[in-house]
């Protein structure tokens, strides 16, 4: 039953091939020529606790292979070690602080600008914690020209690894787009919602109205340019207008509960992230249901943490088994923007399956 839920994009009834789509026409090609280059993204995040924390250790594993050359006791090599990690360790630890301080004016250079940029940083910070050692006498005579070329050297690979974990963020916002993108056009929901606006035209026009704005909503978030993220409170408005569209198909069998916490909506999130998840309970909990389904979304601010939650009760034997690429995605893109900060979690008991996000505010 967990697995039903890890495909949102593909329900059991309708799979969302565009060739079925009467939109065909437009041109899907062009809908995603339309969808425009990602926003790049900072080389020089390095204001993440785990970027942090694996540049450190990288660092002194470098340290400790190095002190390993010319220590011919186990003890030599810890004396050496110690040595050098005093003043590689507050360097390494500056250049991470002013890479993050500087990190908007730093991405906005010409990339081989940002690689000289950084390089020269690391060559600053190697000469600092050279004459750290110089200054308390622990390094005679003190090797200024090896600091600065070890840590230039030093800091090549680390913005070769922040380089490969920025690129790795392009193809998962775009699958998602993508995805959502054609899970907006696909027949079974686009069809549904516009004759359920046509039934609403003469008895109750000003609610087609708010249905055919809140489809028109759908489709600009899908199709506008990427940003890195958004907040917290635009994925809840966006997530609203699609269950308002919902509701008008399914009535009483949709029953939505909201618990926000108002101080948790400007944490940061990847767009288009919490969406999918509100749809994938509708298809899975709703759906294949005939007496309907009860969603929660529930959003809570505890200190500098925000937990989200979407909740649904699940028809016992419905639906087809996913293969977890919705679910995967969502997760990686998380790990993507906060790293080990954010959280994922799903679970699924006496018939209520919940997805649980942990992001720092």
């Amino acid at each position: 039953m967990l697995k039903n839920f890890e495909e949102p994009m593909k329900p059991s009834h309708d799979p969302p091939h565009f060739a079925e789509s009467t939109l065909q026409g437009s041109s899907i090609q062009g809908e995603e020529a339309s969808l425009g280059p990602l926003v790049r993204p900072s080389m020089f995040d390095a204001c993440h606790v785990g970027v942090v924390l694996r540049v450190v250790l990288f660092v002194e594993a470098v340290v400790g292979v190095g002190a390993m050359f010319g220590a011919a006791q186990a003890v030599d090599w810890l004396l050496r070690f110690s040595l050098l990690t005093g003043g590689v360790l507050p360097a390494t630890l500056a250049w991470l602080i002013v890479v993050c301080a500087l990190k908007a004016r730093l991405n906005r250079l010409e990339p081989s600008r940002q690689w000289l940029a950084g390089m020269v940083l690391g060559a600053v910070a190697g000469l600092y914690g050279c004459g750290l050692l110089d200054l308390m006498g622990l390094l005679q005579p003190a090797p200024w020209w090896a600091s600065a070329a070890s840590g230039a050297l030093l800091s090549a690979m680390v913005l070769a690894g922040l380089f490969w974990r920025t690129k790795a963020r392009t193809p998962a916002a775009t699958a998602a787009r993508l995805a959502e993108l054609q899970s907006r056009i696909r027949p079974h929901f686009l069809f549904n919602t516009l004759n359920s606006a046509i039934a609403l035209v003469r008895a109750e026009p000003a609610k087609a109205e708010a249905v055919l704005e809140d489809l028109s909503e759908l489709f600009r978030h899908a199709l506008a340019d990427p940003a890195e993220s958004v907040t917290l409170g635009q994925e809840i408005a966006l997530a609203q207008r699609y269950l308002a569209i919902e509701q008008i198909r399914f009535g009483d069998r949709l029953q939505v509960q909201w618990s926000l916490d108002a101080r948790a909506d400007p944490a940061k999130l990847p767009p288009l992230l919490l969406q999918p998840l509100v749809e994938n309970a509708v298809i899975h909990g709703v759906e294949p249901s005939a007496g309907g389904a009860q969603i929660k979304i529930s959003t809570l601010r505890r200190g500098s943490t925000v937990v989200i939650k979407v909740t649904n009760s699940t028809p016992a034997g419905a639906g087809e088994r996913g293969h977890g690429l919705a679910l995967a995605n969502v997760r990686e893109r998380l790990a993507l923007l906060h790293d080990v900060q954010s959280q994922f979690k799903t679970a699924f008991k006496d018939g209520v399956f919940q997805v649980r996000l942990e992001i720092p505010i």
